[in-house]
């Protein structure tokens, strides 16, 4: 070759070098004009499949808004000079530009133009896929708000400018557990959002003791198998990790397992969702060696990753095993899920001083290791359509984990259960675990004006509201929570006429629009959830269920017939039930008609004092001796207006003031053995003119079943020939240590008693 023909080819390229680049800055390119399309989408003849659906999810889309159908092409037919090039294509050769495509991981992409056109390609699995959904969303104008909310809008000409975009996640595993993520496969796609049964990652996951070694097989014939506690094995705590006979059955049964699912990585061997760690000897030898209870299930799982070599095993760092060991690691293929559920949620992680500790514990971890998964609570799941304002935690929460070097999130929201504000917490939340970075305000903005539209201004008022009032009180909040932890807070009875207020303005801005009306009265919801339940504790003359009315109280019919639509609607909106385990929308109001056509009976022990002769515990504030003849009765749940005795008899006297003919005794009780809660063994109804000198009238013996399970009320009622007598004297007899059989045996029993009423 000649130096002249050298020096050609030299400007050649120095030419077409610059033309490239300055093509890059072409101010826009026209996709769609006017209805026609000149452009094709290009993808490679041997595609991954989600490279082929990222191809037909931006045909479709694309006809959607500009009524133009733009075909799909593969990269061994000829070069046009229009063309639209998803994923790792031949195409991408024709360029002098590197597009290093392994480096944006599994689900990086990058969106740009070159000339006239539009290259989206991503990582090793999702990364064009959601480049598209990227595309659609940040540059063509697409939302998908929910799994059912689509906007889509319409134009005849589709422009776009430069575009030179590169998006990496900073976690690697990002799951959401809430209705539209684990419903809508088009729903995480778009948000990017991974599915732990969607890629067949996981093998097990997690509380997986039971499933490795069913006690149902084993106790019986092998209780060494199983916790050690106060004095005895137990079927219903966790493994006794230090027995070899466990750990060979855990290897034989994950062997088997692996076999079903050779494609599962991950393989959860976990603690049940309780507490009761096995206290024998050997065990306790290993809870001191390793400085906790972790340093066991460390000790255990690293035995278990040796066998395994190709997989993770994976263990959870939960209640009791929260807080690291000492002189041992996990293995490089053992997975630590790292919990939060004990944190307040008012506050941000990294700042809030009750949340020291899972700080110490988080730190302690990622000195460990950096095979960490990360799991959030957000939302409340005691009271799942409660209001509950934790949105501003979300993102510097996300943060820290971030900043502590976790790459696996895992957001534990109301699963297939609908909650407070599911549709904006599950946009807003999926949106920080791409980009924690990501403009909060700006995000909560475009949702709300989206999906409620005109009412959306309204709905952000309520938000801030709402918030704001938190912060300033300065509040807790915990996710096993009740509307009333925020009466002096978020909940006061001033802000509920506020909240009220402006939903009424937001409905009346959409009155005529019946999408966004019924979108409107579903984020109500809460809001009157919240009116009913704290109505329960007889708070003001607008937040009770009653009136006094001619000399007695009686039920105030507004409020019943708001419960009546309140339970109405919810089931038409489909959501099944208030708390993670129960409490459906018709035992709710069954609970609560029965408590008011119950309370506030006129009977003669109403408001009258009471002496408590044994001490009641004061943790559950329900206003001391005064709540047992306050007129309110208690509902199936402890921490509603229950007075509860720990390891102690219950005796208390009422003073009906003046001597009154009696004929009947009734006290309630509460029983949910779960908790440790037990009916008395036997309740003693006395009477006394003098207060000092009681007579029996009579004893009441528990018939009900200490091992009968669930949370129910029992009635002691004593009816006897009438007396006069001015004071009432109740005596139940508690067993006051746990049975034999349970768990917490040894340990002090509770009772929780109610009202007594006295005719």
């Amino acid at each position: 070759m000649n130096h002249s023909s050298l020096y050609k080819k030299v400007v050649l390229s120095v030419l077409l070098y610059f033309m490239i680049f300055s093509c890059r800055n072409i101010e826009q390119i026209e996709i769609v004009g006017d209805g026609i399309s000149k452009y094709q989408i290009v993808v490679s003849s041997a595609a991954a499949e989600y490279e082929f659906l990222a191809a037909e999810e931006l045909q479709k889309y694309i006809e959607r808004i500009s009524d133009v159908y733009i075909p799909v092409i593969n990269d061994n037919l000829p070069v046009a000079p229009f063309e639209i090039i998803l994923g790792k294509s031949s195409r991408l050769d024709d360029f002098d530009i590197k597009i290093d495509l392994d480096k944006l991981g599994d689900d990086g992409f990058v969106i740009m133009t070159v000339g006239n056109k539009l290259i989206i390609a991503g990582g090793n699995e999702m990364g064009t896929l959601y480049g598209v959904y990227t595309f659609l969303e940040e540059y063509l104008g697409c939302r998908k708000y929910s799994e059912d909310v689509t906007v889509v809008p319409k134009m005849k000409t589709i422009t776009i400018g430069s575009i030179d975009d590169k998006q990496i996640p900073d976690f690697t595993y990002r799951e959401m557990h809430f209705v539209g993520a684990r419903r809508s496969e088009l729903y995480r796609n778009w948000h990017k959002l991974d599915l732990k049964e969607g890629k067949n990652e996981w093998g097990m996951f997690v509380h997986t003791f039971d499933d490795l070694v069913p006690p149902e097989k084993y106790f019986e014939s092998h209780p060494e198998y199983f916790s050690y506690l106060n004095i005895q094995r137990i079927p219903d705590g966790q493994l006794c990790l230090s027995n070899p006979d466990v750990y060979k059955i855990v290897v034989a049964g994950l062997r088997e397992r692996m076999k079903e699912k050779p494609e599962a990585l991950y393989w959860s061997v976990s603690q049940n969702d309780t507490y009761k760690a096995c206290e024998c000897d050997e065990c306790k030898k290993l809870y001191e060696k390793y400085g906790d209870y972790s340093g066991a299930y460390v000790w255990f799982l690293n035995k278990l990753a040796k066998q395994f070599p190709d997989k993770v095993v994976s263990t959870l760092a939960y209640q009791f095993t929260r807080s690291a060991p000492t002189g041992i690691k996990p293995d490089s293929n053992v997975n630590i899920m790292f919990c939060s559920i004990e944190c307040n949620r008012s506050k941000p992680l990294a700042t809030d001083p009750s949340s020291a500790s899972f700080r110490r514990d988080a730190e302690n971890w990622g000195k460990l290791t950096d095979n960490i998964f990360m799991w959030d609570y957000i939302v409340q799941f005691r009271s799942l359509i409660s209001p509950f304002p934790n949105l501003r935690v979300l993102q510097p929460n996300l943060q820290y984990f971030r900043d502590q070097n976790m790459k696996m999130m895992f957001q534990q929201g109301s699963g297939g259960l609908k909650s407070e504000f599911y549709e904006l917490r599950q946009y807003l939340d999926a949106k920080l675990l791409w980009n924690p970075d990501a403009d909060v305000d700006a995000i909560i903005d475009d949702f709300v004006n989206g999906y409620y539209g005109p009412a959306g201004k309204s709905i952000r008022q309520y938000i801030d509201k709402m918030h704001n009032a938190l912060e300033e009180s300065d509040g807790y909040l915990g996710i096993y929570g009740y509307p009333y932890d925020g009466i002096k807070s978020y909940l006061t009875p001033d802000l509920i006429k506020d909240y009220s207020k402006i939903f009424d303005k937001a409905e009346a801005v959409v009155y005529d629009q019946p999408d966004y009306l019924q979108r409107v009265k579903t984020a109500r919801l809460p809001l009157e959830f919240a009116i009913l339940d704290i109505s329960l504790r007889n708070v003001d003359d607008d937040l009770t269920y009653f009136k006094f009315e001619n000399d007695k109280w009686i039920p105030r019919q507004e409020m019943l017939d708001s419960l009546h639509r309140f339970t109405a609607f919810v089931k038409q909106q489909g959501i099944q039930r208030f708390w993670e385990h129960g409490n459906y929308p018709d035992d709710y109001e069954a609970t609560v008609t029965n408590y008011v056509n119950t309370s506030m009976q006129n009977h003669l022990a109403l408001n009258k004092p009471v002496m408590i002769l044994t001490e009641f515990i004061p943790k559950y504030d329900v206003g001391g001796s005064k709540s047992l003849t306050d007129g309110l009765k208690g509902i199936n749940d402890y921490h509603f207006n229950w007075l509860g005795f720990e390891g102690d008899d219950m005796i208390a006297i009422v003073d009906l003031k003046e001597m009154q003919q009696i004929h009947s005794i009734q006290t309630d009780f509460l029983q949910e053995n779960y908790s440790w809660i037990f009916l008395p063994q036997e309740v003693e109804f006395s009477v006394s003119v003098d207060g000092k000198n009681y007579t029996k009238v009579k004893t009441i013996q528990n018939i009900v079943p200490d091992k009968k399970e669930g949370v129910f009320v029992e009635p002691f009622k004593a009816e006897f020939k009438p007396v006069r007598a001015r004071y009432v004297k109740v005596f139940a007899n508690s067993m006051k240590t746990c049975p034999k059989w349970h768990p917490g045996v040894g340990n002090p029993s509770w009772i929780f008693c109610d009202e007594v009423v006295v005719w």
